[in-house]
């Protein structure tokens, strides 16, 4: 097998007992909210840039109560910090928590959580984005997907979906192509690409 997939592997694994470790599913469900994963970890694309992605549906979005879940979350030493954005004014209707786990390796995961209310016009929307990808992911989409976020340097910043809609729509297989494909179709904000 090659390198990268046994990383990919570990990653995925790791994460997952991260989100256990946590209890960031019970916690937010005690407080009545539907609680998704999405992101490379759901799609099982989670390469060199350690981060877990939750949206969190409730019936009426209380900054108290996103907060409390978060100091629950946070309770955790090994959650070293958290950053707070409210959105709710905007077009994304939201709230943004960003917080940063350091795992016994002492490697920094962020873990993304958005808060939304359940009549947002996002609820569900990266859930099916998600299941799309997967529906169209075969072997060898998904390692050239691993390969190429593997091959990106450390510090370049990619959004998942540049690799996702570059390997599925373009057949992009190389990194020096994945490279062209970014300076012709370059992502700002929100992508809505659909696969």
């Amino acid at each position: 097998m090659d390198n990268f997939l046994q990383i990919a592997e570990q990653n995925q694994r790791e994460a997952r007992e991260i989100i256990k470790k946590l209890d960031i599913e019970n916690i937010w469900k005690s407080l009545g909210a539907e609680i998704n994963l999405v992101g490379s970890l759901k799609m099982g694309l989670l390469m060199k840039h350690l981060d877990i992605d939750f949206h969190v549906y409730t019936e009426n979005v209380s900054i108290s109560e996103s907060f409390s879940a978060i100091l629950k979350i946070s309770k955790n030493p090994q959650v070293k910090s958290f950053r707070f954005k409210n959105l709710l004014n905007t077009d994304e209707n939201c709230l943004e928590w960003h917080l940063i786990y350091t795992d016994e390796s002492s490697r920094d995961w962020q873990i993304d959580i958005i808060h939304m209310p359940l009549n947002s016009k996002y609820h569900g929307y990266f859930e099916n984005i998600a299941g799309r990808i997967q529906s169209r992911l075969t072997p060898d989409t998904k390692r050239t997907i691993l390969r190429l976020k593997y091959e990106t340097p450390d510090n370049m910043k990619i959004m998942g979906i540049e690799y996702y809609r570059a390997v599925l729509d373009e057949g992009v297989s190389t990194f020096e192509k994945f490279a062209k494909f970014r300076e012709f179709c370059p992502a700002e904000g929100i992508v809505d690409w659909v696969p």
